[in-house]
């Protein structure tokens, strides 16, 4: 068995909830084909897909599918939306998020 350390990588990200959501569009451009805004449940089960025109405000929580190189992700809200060091973009939960990374001063 041999031991390794993750790299030190500095990401892009933006937190998922209906207060950024001009945010999230900026971050992720033109929504790639596959990606759309979601109103959830209360299991977290997407129900209806809204736009890049926003939530609209007809559920309690919004998620955004991303497809992804290993299939289709669901973003939570407040989970973190996160550009990968190739351009590619997926979700990460909050409190992972916070155990993780750290914010870099500009």
């Amino acid at each position: 068995m041999k031991r390794f350390r993750k790299r030190p990588v500095e990401i892009d990200a933006v937190q998922l909830r209906p207060a950024t959501w001009s945010d999230v569009i900026e971050f992720v451009g033109d929504f790639p084909d596959g990606m759309r805004g979601v109103y959830l449940d209360e299991n977290n089960e997407p129900q209806d897909y809204f736009t890049a025109d926003g939530p609209d405000g007809r559920a309690a929580r919004i998620g955004l599918l991303i497809p992804t190189l290993e299939g289709t992700m669901l973003a939570l809200e407040d989970d973190w939306i996160i550009r990968g060091v190739r351009g590619e973009l997926y979700s990460c939960r909050a409190d992972i998020f916070r155990e993780t990374y750290e914010e870099v001063a500009s």
